[in-house]
């Protein structure tokens, strides 16, 4: 059932052109948002929006940003920050890894960084900035899993990913107890069209370890109805995870010392 959109406010999407981002402009506009969708791809940004408004009677608009480059990702901040009916931020916009780190082309790298550290950080900020001024609003960062287990990737890629996990988190714990709500999300192999655009392909990936775009979306959405910070969408047992954030605390007391351990120290 749809819910008056003046209720739930506009969710702003970012790399909402194709993918999770276009999944995720389809479902929210389901629920009944109206939707802000930001990528480079204006013409099929535009195509999405007028099939989204025309199928569930929100109001869907564009804003054409390459997030790659900072004054784009300033023009969506400054939106953010002027457009008070914004109450939803979905910081999806990434660039996936073409070829291991030893044969990457470092310029491509620094595209990448670009977009998965230094946007997903203005936006995160502005829109916690923004949300905390206007008493409410919901900011959701997707990561990957491979922010947990980057040897098993291109280790900038997992780096950038392990960026917004810890950006979310260390958000979190200033946003605790306000109007504001935050998620990460660690997506697996997702079927959508990112394995395409960097030529590589899912026909060497056993086909149960890849979940469709839609069940992704679908359960991200149910775990930040459920109030979750980190959600995982394959991970059956929660308690899994958990146990990385005890194992975290119980390193805490050891971290920062006057003085260095003593098998650091010289023989004597």
């Amino acid at each position: 059932m749809t819910t008056n959109s003046s209720t739930l406010g506009t969710a702003l999407v970012t790399g909402a052109s194709a993918g999770i981002g276009a999944t995720y402009a389809r479902q929210l506009a389901a629920r009944g948002h109206d939707l802000l969708l930001v990528a480079r791809d204006g013409a099929r940004l535009q195509a999405l929006a007028t099939e989204l408004s025309g199928a569930f009677g929100i109001t869907a608009s564009v804003l054409t940003a390459d997030l790659a480059h900072a004054e784009d990702t300033a023009k969506v901040a400054a939106r953010i920050n002027s457009d008070q009916t914004i109450a939803l931020l979905v910081n999806n916009a990434g660039i996936g890894p073409k070829e291991p780190l030893l044969k990457a082309d470092i310029d491509y790298l620094d595209r990448m960084v670009a977009v998965n550290v230094a946007a997903v950080n203005r936006l995160a900020v502005a829109a916690a900035q923004a949300f905390t001024a206007r008493g409410k609003g919901t900011i959701v960062n997707i990561a990957s899993a491979v922010a947990i287990v980057p040897e098993a990737f291109n280790g900038t890629y997992s780096a950038t990913k392990a960026f917004v996990l810890a950006l979310t988190q260390g958000l979190a714990t200033e946003l605790k107890d306000g109007p504001v709500r935050i998620q990460a999300v660690l997506p697996g192999f997702t079927r959508t069209e990112i394995f395409d655009r960097v030529g590589a392909s899912f026909d060497a990936i056993d086909p149960e370890r890849v979940m469709d775009v839609e069940d992704l979306v679908a359960a991200a959405l149910a775990g930040l109805d459920q109030g979750e910070l980190v959600t995982i969408p394959s991970l059956a047992d929660p308690e899994l995870f958990s146990r990385i954030g005890s194992l975290r605390a119980g390193l805490s007391p050891h971290l920062s010392l006057r003085h260095p351990a003593s098998r650091y120290k010289a023989a004597a």
